[in-house]
């Protein structure tokens, strides 16, 4: 059986349940000039909840005086149409007084781990081609094209211009994530069809597992442990402004790369991956290598896209 999402033009997952608001609110049942529509300005927020991926909108509240309709029958009738669209991606409940909460389904962040894990952030090539998903099933998790990475070779530090000592522990963090994944396919927990020369590559090809184990047999994600959550949430917040265009211009990347290197750190000093776990519960402990893949990747991504500082595999 093959998996496709219906709507994966986006890596970030707000833009992505954004895309689906629209899609929903440009129907003919509603008001096309309506302002909040036709600005494509509709409240949505994610929640600060680490046990979940859950976001909320207050769009049939701020719909319901123009539509002369109340919002609780607004939203249900928005929600039931995005059920049809899009309720393998994102479990929808209705809140009054007229709230719409998405959560994400384990399978689906399964997806997008999977596609942060082997793909490449503003790499059209890689994250346009087919993916085996989460339980072996065929998803497509696009990026939009960006620039490509600095290369490293030509970079040159500005003598006058050092380092700071947060960007410090960014690089540090990004090189740990490379030599952890280089150690596990050595000693044979993953294997690599060719393991990273440069940073310039940009994603890891990995060959087996392929894909990596996410999820228990019960289809829920194996990842836990309030460690992995946390780095989960702010991997999810890092890409929801990479590809958010209300708030360009306005992101702290600095602050941002910083949160997700001390969430690493804080998952490593409290997630094994060696010694019992790797014996024991192998799944998990790949699974693990799978979030560390995914923390390089945007790592990368900030350090070079954004803060245009050179992402190391060693230090």
């Amino acid at each position: 059986m093959h998996y496709k999402l219906p709507v994966s033009n986006y890596k970030s997952i707000k833009r992505l349940l954004y895309s689906y608001l629209i899609k929903s609110l440009s129907i003919d049942t509603y008001n096309t000039e309506n302002k909040c529509i036709k600005d494509k300005k509709i409240p949505l927020h994610k929640d600060r909840d680490v046990n979940r991926v859950l976001y909320t909108s207050s769009v049939s509240l701020q719909l319901s005086k123009s539509q002369n309709r109340k919002p609780m029958e607004l939203a249900s009738a928005i929600a039931s149409d995005l059920s049809r669209t899009c309720g393998d991606v994102f479990r929808i409940q209705i809140v009054p007084p007229g709230w719409i909460h998405f959560e994400l389904t384990h399978l689906t962040l399964a997806t997008w781990l999977q596609s942060l894990a082997v793909g490449s952030l503003g790499e059209e090539g890689e994250m346009g081609s087919r993916k085996q998903g989460a339980g072996g099933k065929e998803v497509i998790f696009n990026s939009p094209p960006c620039p490509l990475p600095l290369d490293p070779l030509s970079f040159v530090p500005n003598a006058q211009s050092p380092i700071p000592n947060s960007l410090f522990a960014v690089q540090h963090a990004h090189a740990r994530c490379c030599s952890l994944v280089l150690l596990a396919h050595r000693e044979g927990l993953i294997k690599l069809k060719q393991p990273v020369t440069n940073t310039s590559q940009g994603f890891w090809d990995v060959i087996s597992p392929n894909p990596l184990p996410w999820l228990n047999c019960d289809a829920t994600l194996r990842l836990n442990h309030p460690g992995e959550r946390r780095l989960i949430a702010e991997l999810i917040q890092v890409v929801d402004n990479i590809e958010s265009p209300d708030i360009k211009g306005s992101v702290k990347w600095e602050k941002l790369a910083l949160n997700l290197s001390q969430a690493f750190e804080h998952f490593w000093s409290n997630c094994r991956i060696w010694g019992e776990v790797k014996a024991i519960l192998p799944e998990l402990a790949q699974a693990r290598l799978g979030l560390l893949m995914a923390t390089q990747s945007v790592l990368r991504y900030v350090l070079e896209e954004k803060l245009g500082v050179f992402a190391p595999l060693e230090l």
